[in-house]
């Protein structure tokens, strides 16, 4: 052996004691990577991870789909990886200007500051990256999701976890529902926690009506403070699973009808609107409900059954707000001389609504819910989405 050699395994044998751990000290840390320009911390960023999932922000998550977005996520996140951002450009928003921020695994992760830099090379204003990521996330304490992927695994191949459907009974969960989910409705939750397993490490699933339904959310966070231990939600909720694997199941077992077409009703006359129903009766079609709204919408009583934060952010001018899990105590403000209609974000809470009123004031013959999305826009309109 020469002295060249001997000198270069000198240096390799330098290099191995001096590393910390006991390996070569230039394998210690990842490649160097530029970070974005823009950073947000946790605690801004928290202001934006929000349950309902807010309107003027998306959330990207830039990791690999399988193995790291589908078994957790930030709720409400979607998922552009950066290896195919090229690909998925289409998963942006339209307006240029809406905030964008994008996270992947923590401080050394570079995917989502690469995908910040391609997002503003397409013309995107308002970017900023969560260096934190899904490990600090997580180590704050908060819930991960996962995906509609991750819960047809589980579904396909039962491992002892436990889907939670936390929607109401009547008009959601016995329509059509996640395959072995089990039903909780949130605002019954303390009346049925013998519904949960007695292990408290069991894996616990919680949906709902999608990203603005907080039901889901708010009956995980009631299962943490009963001591359960790995609890996780599926944010995108029934809608997703619908989209990704059509409809559910029924009360009965049986398959869950499609959805059905809002039903095609008279529009109502300006001077004397009525309020046309769909399905069975329970619901105001989405036409009647923009029609008596644009022509005489003291015409009805509305209620708006969101959170009093959701409320005061924005909503409906002639609407008062009772939150669901209120109105059992406020039943009495009903009137009984026009027409009550509930509204929420999702159609979830206003169909709870809906049933709490049937059972405790059966004399009311005219209450209705809108079984509709409603994204409440910065200018005071809204937008609708029929369920």
């Amino acid at each position: 052996m020469n002295i060249g050699t001997n000198m270069g395994l000198l240096g390799l044998l330098a290099a191995f004691v001096a590393a910390p751990w006991g390996g070569v000290q230039a394998a210690e840390t990842e490649e160097a990577f530029e970070k974005y320009k823009n950073i947000i911390e946790y605690d801004a960023f928290n202001e934006y991870a929000t349950i309902p999932v807010r309107d003027d922000v998306v959330i990207i998550d830039a990791r690999p789909t399988r193995k790291k977005y589908d078994v957790g996520h930030i709720p409400g996140a979607i998922n552009i990886p950066n290896t195919f951002f090229d690909k998925m450009v289409d998963q942006l928003p339209a307006d240029k200007g809406k905030m964008l921020i994008f996270y992947c695994g923590g401080h050394k992760c570079p995917l989502s500051h690469k995908s910040a830099v391609k997002a503003e090379a397409l013309g995107y204003t308002n970017i900023t990256v969560y260096s934190g990521g899904q490990p600090e996330w997580v180590a704050k304490g908060n819930f991960e999701s996962v995906s509609a992927a991750y819960v047809k695994d589980i579904v396909d191949k039962p491992n002892g976890a436990v889907i939670i459907d936390a929607r109401p009974k009547g008009k959601q969960y016995d329509v059509g529902h996640i395959p072995g989910a089990i039903n909780i409705p949130n605002t019954f939750f303390d009346k049925m926690v013998d519904q949960l397993p007695a292990d408290k490490g069991t894996e616990l699933i919680f949906y709902c009506g999608g990203p603005k339904c907080p039901l889901s959310f708010k009956s995980a966070t009631k299962a943490k403070a009963l001591g359960y231990t790995n609890i996780k939600l599926f944010q995108a909720g029934y809608p997703a699973w619908e989209a990704a694997y059509g409809p559910g199941v029924a009360a009965d077992g049986a398959a869950a009808a499609p959805k059905a077409e809002v039903a095609n009703a008279e529009a109502p006359k300006a001077e004397a609107p009525k309020v046309q129903t769909g399905g069975d009766g329970s619901t105001i079609t989405l036409e009647s409900f923009q029609g008596i709204m644009a022509s005489a919408p003291d015409s009805i009583f509305l209620v708006d059954v969101r959170d009093p934060g959701e409320f005061g952010k924005r909503n409906f001018a002639n609407s008062i707000n009772i939150p669901v899990e209120e109105l059992e105590d406020r039943i009495g403000e009903l009137p009984t001389d026009k027409p009550v209609v509930f509204v929420c974000s999702t159609g979830a809470r206003s169909s709870e609504a809906f049933d709490i009123t049937k059972m405790l004031r059966e004399e009311l013959k005219h209450v209705y819910y809108l079984d509709a999305e409603i994204t409440f826009n910065a200018d005071g309109t809204q937008t609708f989405k029929a369920n």
